[in-house]
């Protein structure tokens, strides 16, 4: 169940940047990312009121609030990177180092006493090879320096994002992604009465931006809660296979033309889930 919960999860942030990635575009990342961050927690707010009983808050580290405030600071930092780093049009350098953030929650999980099979290990090894070559690394024209700084930053500030997102969903994984968006939507309101705007977004991309905040707040929750169901090192080598997503769907809407690499990456991802699995 935790495997395919982090499956879907990748599924709908895969979604979710594709769609985020192509409006940054047209319009400012950080108010593509604010707007769709309030709706994300109009959601999670529903979600409670609707499936859950509320749970007190607290200022613990073993709790669920603080976990979701401190992931959804890094998240929405690691975010506004990312997409400011997709609207440079250099993909192939910002994805594939956004990519390696898995790295930091699964380090953590090893250094934690977590012991993946030596089957596990390797299919965990070869998805997170496969999500990087699949992201279309691409350094012929050299590494400009914005689209490289935008990356590392995404890559930080996700890496820290799932790692608090997996420390507070030990409590509960519903309250620490609306906590998470709470926080984040603290910060766009602050940042909108800064600067008085809110990115001039028209009207008409409310339906899309509703999309993209609601599978972003369903993708943090399905790995919150696939963390809980086995490894979280697993969980965390699944969930990062969301750039695969992201470039098949602009290879099929659009007809962006796929690197050897990346199709070797795919190959390599496919082959890492099917050894976790077959563990």
């Amino acid at each position: 169940m935790g495997s395919l919960l982090a499956l879907v999860s990748s599924l709908l942030w895969g979604t979710a940047d594709y769609l985020a990635g192509n409006l940054s575009k047209r319009y400012k990342a950080i108010a593509v990312t604010a707007i769709s961050q309030l709706f994300g927690l109009a959601f999670g707010l529903l979600a409670i009121f609707l499936f859950a009983d509320f749970m007190k808050p607290n200022l613990s580290m073993s709790g669920y609030f603080i976990p979701g405030v401190i992931a959804g600071v890094a998240g929405f930092v690691g975010l506004v990177a990312f997409y400011t780093g997709l609207a440079t049009g250099r993909m192939g350098v910002v994805s594939p180092i956004s990519s390696l953030s898995v790295l930091i929650p699964l380090l953590l999980a090893l250094a934690r006493g977590e012991r993946p099979s030596a089957l596990e290990s390797v299919g965990i090894s070869i998805a997170i090879a496969g999500a990087f070559m699949a992201s279309g690394p691409e350094v012929r024209d050299g590494l400009p320096i914005k689209p490289l700084l935008l990356a590392v930053v995404a890559s930080i500030g996700f890496g820290l994002a799932l790692t608090f997102i997996a420390i507070g969903s030990e409590t509960d994984s519903l309250h620490t992604m609306t906590s998470m968006r709470v926080a984040s939507v603290s910060i766009c309101v602050l940042l909108a009465f800064r600067y008085r705007s809110l990115g001039g977004i028209p009207i008409r991309q409310i339906p899309l931006l509703i999309l993209i905040g609601v599978a972003d707040f369903l993708a943090n929750f399905f790995l919150g809660v696939a963390t809980t169901k086995g490894l979280v090192s697993i969980a965390m080598a699944l969930g990062s296979l969301f750039p695969i997503v992201t470039i098949l769907l602009a290879y099929k809407f659009l007809h962006e033309r796929l690197a050897k690499v990346q199709y070797l990456g795919i190959a390599f991802a496919l082959s890492g889930v099917l050894l976790i699995a077959a563990s």
